[in-house]
């Protein structure tokens, strides 16, 4: 049986955060002495994350979030609106190109955050199918066919063969 707290672990992950309310009604219940176990329950949230709010409230003395770890990232909010425009406009550049163009636009070397960010758009590359090309030869054929094998002519309406039901 699962109880309200395990079913929230599975749905929040470890990279969704809460809200500005709920770290405050942690404090509050947590002031009012509450148990984490208790204040768990009421909230509907991890004990984890309860237990994790209270200890940086007593070692930081306050409730907000501090700055993220890890690398900021190199392309601004209009770099990536200039990249998708460029790839909206010529699908077919491959990503060295367009990471050559916004090179020489920013002057930062951002060869492998091209990838990460188109991805990140939506945007994947694919491969074209494959298709034989047709020869005059096989054109004349498939015309011959498709007049042929036509269920119904136009023109009068009839139905050449008895798999048609009109």
């Amino acid at each position: 049986m699962q109880t309200a707290s395990t079913n929230i672990c599975e749905r929040m992950g470890h990279s969704q955060q809460l809200s500005e309310f709920k770290p405050g009604t942690v404090i509050s219940c947590h002031l009012c002495n509450k148990s984490i176990h208790e204040i768990s329950l009421l909230l509907n949230i991890p004990g984890s994350t309860v237990s994790g709010i209270i200890t940086k409230l007593k070692q930081l003395g306050t409730r907000t979030t501090q700055p993220q770890s890890g690398r900021q990232c190199k392309m601004t909010e209009r770099g990536q609106c200039i990249l998708k425009y460029t790839v909206r406009r010529s699908r077919q550049l491959s990503a060295k190109s367009i990471a050559k163009d916004l090179q020489t636009l920013f002057s930062l070397q951002i060869s492998t955050t091209v990838c990460r960010d188109l991805h990140g758009m939506g945007f994947h590359g694919r491969a074209a199918t494959s298709k034989p090309y047709i020869t005059e030869c096989n054109a004349k054929c498939r015309m011959q066919w498709c007049n042929s094998c036509h269920h119904c002519t136009l023109e009068t309406g009839t139905c050449l063969t008895a798999l048609c039901q009109m």
